[in-house]
């Protein structure tokens, strides 16, 4: 339950609300080459996770991170304090949208709201949030091209494998489904159905995930 399970959320937007998102009247959903206006994620101790993009989103994205992801997610947090201190550097940077990091354990909370945090930890705990965002509007995308878009999915293919060479994809086993969907039909382009056999193959036996041991 609520109360006592233990959880990991941020919140990424433009606007300067601490809610987390605020509500919209109808939720649109933003591909990889558009910028949701304001995103929520939750990660469960478990590696579950939820990803959506308003509150009354109809259609939030569940996955679920490997051991090593979360591990490593909540090490950080752990460093961090479980965010019991203050994360912006109030340097005179940039506005880039507030990011708010939130514990919740117990029935308690905790969390800090900041534009820009120099803390290295706060860095890279950001960054595995972003990354998350990343891979769900890849899957997105994927999603989107394998049903409406056969000629198109080769391109987006082709992006999440760049993605994934520069570690910039988490919980790949939420991939699977469609590209296995592209690897067997013959409708899809032969080069399209080749590098999705491909990306199967190393999705199916990743390798460890770097810094994982906090």
């Amino acid at each position: 339950s609520p109360a006592t399970s233990t959880r990991l959320i941020a919140a990424f937007g433009i606007s300067k609300s601490r809610a987390l998102c605020r509500p919209v009247r109808r939720a649109k959903r933003y591909t990889i080459s558009s910028t949701p206006p304001c995103v929520k994620i939750v990660i469960e101790k478990s590696g579950q996770g939820v990803y959506i993009e308003a509150p009354d989103d109809p259609q939030p994205l569940l996955f679920k991170l490997n051991e090593q992801e979360t591990a490593a997610m909540f090490g950080l947090a752990e460093k961090l304090g479980y965010f019991s201190r203050t994360l912006e550097s109030g340097l005179a940077v940039a506005k880039m949208g507030d990011k708010t990091l939130r514990w919740e354990s117990g029935g308690k909370t905790q969390e800090q709201t900041f534009n820009y945090s120099s803390d290295v930890d706060a860095q890279q705990l950001t960054d595995w949030f972003e990354k998350i965002s990343e891979s769900e509007r890849f899957l997105m995308e994927l999603e989107r091209s394998a049903r409406f878009d056969k000629l198109g999915v080769n391109r987006v293919i082709l992006q999440i494998q760049a993605a994934y060479e520069k570690k910039r994809l988490v919980a790949v086993d939420q991939y699977l489904k469609w590209l296995d969907r592209v690897t067997k039909n013959e409708s899809y382009l032969n080069m399209a159905r080749e590098r999705a056999s491909r990306l199967v193959d190393i999705f199916r036996n990743p390798p460890p995930v770097e810094g994982s041991k906090q």
